[in-house]
């Protein structure tokens, strides 16, 4: 058991993996790109713009890492500053005044904890958008595609429905930070992940997410298809929805997510 959530805890971090960059120009169409929050800055750990699924407009937002050193920093290794969950929450607003529905893609290990993230307004910009998002009148798909670390990645996970790769982790802070606040060890890392309940998996079988698209075995082009194909469905059957019915779904998932961090 240990050696498997060692294994996905790797392969969730992996610089290897798709980014959120990558699977919006390989699933969707006519991809662009926008920038900016309209009040501080643009943020490179968050990118978003409004593209094609099968034809139907949709808005793409995600969490960017970097694939070595140099995107790495430019990209704040994946940790948004305030302005980037701010420019998330502008392209979420834009896409319900549109009726586009919104998908999202996380890989971030946290929020960035810096001062002057802190000094902006960080813990504000995390709970506007959980508090936008929970009342948005279009449907969100929200993705898990590497790490899924904290607030940090609940600020774009607050959905209709919540995938994970199979090889991704979701939880409430990392195993490190876990095993250094509950034993004072850090390297007791994997013990904590087991505890935690991290992998997609254990988070299906809780009902914290919707579904789990496979990995194992598959190439990275199929991967790819199977999303696509699913967003496509989920799409089409979330569009038919009242209203009131996608309230409940996502307060559903916040009681789930509660649950799950109790426990």
């Amino acid at each position: 058991m240990s050696s498997d959530v060692s294994r996905i805890l790797k392969e969730a971090r992996d610089q290897g993996r798709l980014t959120t960059l990558e699977y919006a120009e390989l699933i969707f169409d006519d991809f662009m790109e926008l920038h900016g929050d309209r009040h501080f800055a643009d943020d490179g750990a968050v990118v978003g713009g409004i593209a094609r699924l099968d034809g139907r407009p949709v808005t793409v937002i995600g969490i960017q890492k970097g694939k070595n050193l140099q995107e790495n920093l430019k990209r704040n290794f994946g940790q948004p500053n305030p302005e980037g969950y701010r420019k998330a929450l502008r392209l979420m607003k834009q896409a319900e005044k549109f009726g586009r529905p919104v998908v999202t893609f996380i890989n971030t290990a946290g929020a960035y904890p810096g001062v002057g993230a802190e000094e902006r307004g960080q813990g504000e910009a995390i709970a506007r958008n959980l508090l936008e998002m929970s009342d948005l009148k279009v449907p969100i798909i929200a993705i898990i595609i590497g790490e899924g670390g904290s607030g940090g990645a609940l600020a774009l996970a607050v959905a209709d429905k919540v995938w994970m790769l199979e090889h991704s982790m979701y939880a409430i802070l990392s195993p490190e930070g876990f095993a250094s606040i509950l034993w004072k060890d850090g390297s007791r890392a994997t013990e904590a992940a087991e505890l935690m309940k991290i992998t997609a998996g254990e988070l299906y079988n809780m009902g914290v997410v919707d579904r789990v698209i496979p990995e194992h075995g598959y190439f990275s082009s199929e991967i790819v298809e199977m999303i696509k194909t699913n967003l496509i469905t989920e799409l089409d059957e979330l569009s038919q929805l009242p209203l009131e019915n996608s309230l409940k779904v996502v307060i559903n998932v916040l009681e789930n997510i509660k649950k799950s961090h109790l426990c």
